[in-house]
């Protein structure tokens, strides 16, 4: 059976069958990392849609996004604290329905528009600040919106919305102090139980869901605006969820709390990880025909085409570590190894089966032998980070470009790695190996024609889709770049740094627009 052949007979054959089977190059961004004219101090919906201009006029045919759920006052985007709720930090607020006839509301949006000058997003200032103009905002706009059509429908299809809403509120109320500090009486809650609170909470309920209901329509525009230019988006849909989220408050027996995901001792962290996440109960999950993944799969295909399915492995099984206790005395969940294969596989044709979306497996990292067949098997893209292929038990030579598998996504970084130039300035040690490959003599700052040469490599590897950060194609052109290359990095693993999530592209999407000389060099290297 070819290629062709495979792919559309397979698990995700729907989702190959719309995306074709052909050669894809795109960019990844985090969402808060852009700005225009019309910003608030941090990337917005409404910016996307410029953006997607510009990449159909450079040749781009995929966007990527980092995590975009609600988070709350937490930038991070992988500790969403719902797993549909989109973070309302990202609405454009110049976008809202009828904003404009109002004056006040004008002239704070100019205000917001001042922070763009920033050169990072400062993230706790912003929500708080956008939070309190849409309480503003919805004092004057909520009644008509609440009444209109197309909210009641959006309700009445989102069985998730109100408790979700609920939960925001309870978080104001009490601080937003987690929920295994609240009163007992609202802890533990039955299904009427919390109809009961909800009822008796309607306005403030109506308030945060009339705010996803904006972001549902905001998003779902710049869905059809990439649809008409031929442009897929690609979400991304974290394995595990905060612990301080809705679903462990009003779902507690689909997770297993006395535990927390994190990561083995390996060469790069000789101490373990404890990420802080509660492991999931699958056995429960099965019992309620993975609801809760329908459901968070069914939402995240009103936005996206594909999805990076986040730490992939973490399905076959995953390390636990006592809540609390030291990484390094965590055990793999489930300990028999003969049992991997069988759940990941079931899993993963679980999930693929709730939507008709492309997933692309994170799965990198230590990558048990049983899981590559398996995603092979499913359809499912790996991900090849050039800098990590490598004949690691052998010569430690670097895969050639043409030897990568066709079902794959090559990348030169991630948003958790050092971006390409700090790879090459510390790393001699691995960089030597690709010098002399290339034939090229070593310096630790990466010059414009080894860039060059790199980004092409990575855009005509035999993976079937390329797609790099943003940041990595601007460092063509040093006006659009910082000049401190620390400052392009978007975060670093098991660190609590003010610089975490922060990163902001330098040049705002309309000096990309105007930008002749990075359009030609993104074109020649495509070409």
């Amino acid at each position: 059976m070819n290629l062709e052949e495979h792919l559309l007979s397979c698990t995700t054959q729907k989702a190959w069958k719309k995306i074709g089977i052909s050669t894809h190059h795109g960019i990844a961004i985090s969402l808060a990392s852009i700005h225009s004219k019309n910003s608030c101090g941090i990337g917005e919906f409404g910016d996307l849609v410029p953006l997607i201009q510009w990449c159909k006029e450079v040749g781009f045919d995929v966007i990527q996004l980092l995590p975009i759920n609600d988070t709350a006052m937490d930038p991070s985007p992988y500790n969403a604290i719902s797993s549909c709720a989109l973070n309302p930090i990202y609405l454009s607020l110049s976008l809202l329905p009828n904003v404009l006839e109002d004056e006040t509301l004008c002239e704070e949006i100019s205000n917001l528009n001042e922070l763009n000058q920033l050169q990072q997003v400062p993230y706790a200032l912003i929500y708080k600040k956008k939070m309190s103009f849409l309480r503003k905002y919805y004092q004057g706009f909520g009644p008509s919106i609440i009444h209109s059509h197309d909210f009641k429908a959006f309700q009445s299809q989102n069985a998730w919305l109100s408790s979700y809403s609920l939960y925001k509120h309870l978080k104001e109320t009490f601080d937003q102090r987690d929920h295994f500090s609240w009163p007992k009486e609202f802890k533990n809650l039955s299904k009427k139980q919390i109809h009961t609170l909800v009822s008796a909470h309607q306005r403030e309920v109506q308030f945060f869901s009339v705010v996803q209901f904006l972001c549902f329509e905001q998003l779902c525009s710049v869905k059809r605006e990439a649809a008409r230019k031929k442009i897929w988006i690609k979400g991304d849909i974290p394995i595990l969820i905060s612990p301080d989220s809705v679903e462990v408050w009003e779902t507690p027996d689909l997770f297993i709390l006395d535990y927390r995901a994190g990561a083995p001792p390996d060469f790069y962290n000789p101490d373990g990880q404890y990420w802080g996440f509660p492991l999931y109960n699958w056995h429960v999950m099965k019992h309620y025909h993975f609801a809760f993944w329908k459901q968070r799969l069914s939402y995240a295909a009103n936005f996206y085409d594909l999805y990076r399915l986040d730490h992939v492995i973490g399905f076959f099984r995953i390390w636990a570590v006592l809540k609390d206790g030291d990484p390094k005395d965590g055990i793999f969940v489930p300990q028999d190894e003969s049992l991997w294969e069988e759940q990941g596989n079931f899993l993963l044709t679980t999930l693929c089966s709730f939507s008709d979306m492309l997933p692309i497996a994170e799965d990198l990292g230590t990558v048990p032998k049983v899981v590559r067949p398996v995603l092979e098997k499913l359809g499912i893209c790996s991900t090849k980070v050039m800098r990590w292929e490598r004949f690691w038990d052998d010569s430690l030579d670097y895969i050639p470009i043409n030897a990568y598998p066709s079902v794959s996504m090559t990348c030169l970084s991630t948003h958790d790695s050092p971006t390409l130039a700090q790879w090459w300035r510390d790393f001699p040690d691995e960089v030597a190996y690709l010098c002399q490959e290339k034939n090229w003599s070593y310096s630790p700052i990466l010059d414009f024609e080894k860039r060059n040469i790199l980004l092409k490599d990575s855009l005509h590897t035999t993976s079937l889709f390329h797609i790099s950060l943003l940041q990595e194609f601007l460092s063509l052109c040093p006006d659009l770049s910082w000049e401190d290359i620390d400052q392009e990095r978007i975060n670093v693993p098991g660190t609590i740094l003010l610089t975490n999530w922060s990163f902001k592209i330098k040049p705002s999407i309309e000096e990309l627009k105007y930008n002749l000389k990075i359009k030609e060099l993104i074109k020649d290297i495509i070409r």
